[in-house]
């Protein structure tokens, strides 16, 4: 209990420091909010009046608090480039798209990695592991938009399986929304997949020179029994937290390929939100996904806790 009390504090911590690093790095640019909303042809006058409505005439540290104050109530404030609308309306419109993308390009890590991570570690000629080694490194350095760029070329353009922009929400037809995201999704996840078959890999492999291992085959377990009944469990434990890191690399690769395929999520929205400074929507996206990674990293924590009890000591 103490273990999973210090970890709530920490999530605490970790994100209000986020938010006040966020909150005055808006705070220090010279266009500051009125500026944006008005332009730089507005007089000083409707400047400073603006100023007034909207408390940019207060202490920074004043309007921070209230800021961060509304935010944990669930109010993010008005958008500035869509005059009378909500951050929060703009987020909840987008977020399903983005959480749905981020779901699939997951649920692809997970059930391409694991079974070719214990394809790979079962090579025992040098031309398997150099050939599993080249695929894997290849993948891992090509970058996610870039793949995006190729498998729009190959799917879209090519093949025509799907086209560009013609994106349907989830609340229309969840079906349609599916079959579309799973091209982003792929462009996200394969450098991806190749970083868990490695590190999954190379987790089997050094279990299997443990000495249960030399126990197991003593007692006339086979291979397989061996690697899956014994040695997968256990190499699985250093895996789950990498699985946290995975998630968090996947949140911030969508924020780039759903510009690429035009899915409007998230990372559309912040995008265009930075492009048009409107700042009260970036804090609340960029606060947004900074809670996303840091709870995912709590739940890892706790998962690891799970599996492995020698964590609470």
């Amino acid at each position: 209990m103490k273990y999973v009390l210090k970890k709530i504090i920490t999530l605490i911590v970790a994100l209000l420091l986020i938010s006040l690093i966020v909150f005055l790095a808006f705070s220090v640019l010279p266009s500051d909010a009125a500026i944006a909303k008005l332009g730089q042809n507005a007089t000083p006058e409707r400047l400073a009046a603006l100023r007034e409505q909207m408390g940019l005439n207060q202490p920074v540290f004043v309007r921070y608090f209230v800021w961060i104050g509304n935010a944990f109530r669930g109010d993010f404030g008005q958008s500035l480039q869509y005059t009378g609308v909500s951050v929060n309306s703009l987020i909840a419109g987008r977020l399903g798209n983005s959480a749905l993308l981020s779901l699939i390009s997951f649920i692809m890590v997970i059930v391409f990695s694991i079974p070719i991570g214990i394809f790979s570690a079962k090579r025992r000629t040098v031309v398997g592991k150099a050939t599993m080694t080249t695929v894997t490194q290849l993948t891992m350095g090509i970058p996610s938009f870039f793949l995006g760029v190729l498998i729009t070329y190959a799917f879209s353009l090519g093949l025509k399986w799907f086209i560009i922009g013609q994106y349907t929400p989830p609340a229309k037809s969840f079906g349609a929304a599916v079959v579309y995201l799973i091209f982003p999704a792929l462009a996200i996840s394969l450098p991806k997949i190749a970083m868990t078959v490695k590190f999954l890999a190379t987790s089997i492999r050094s279990e299997l020179h443990k000495d249960y291992v030399r126990t197991a085959y003593a007692k006339g377990c086979t291979r397989n029994q061996v690697l899956y009944g014994h040695v997968l469990k256990n190499s699985m434990v250093p895996v789950i937290t990498f699985l946290g890191v995975i998630v968090a690399e996947i949140v911030a690769g969508s924020i780039v390929v759903e510009q690429v395929f035009a899915v409007p999520g998230i990372g559309t929205l912040l995008i265009t939100a930075i492009t048009n400074r409107d700042y009260p929507v970036v804090e609340a996206v960029v606060l947004l996904i900074a809670f996303f990674i840091i709870a995912i990293n709590f739940i890892v924590d706790m998962i690891y806790m799970a599996v492995d009890p020698r964590v609470k000591l």
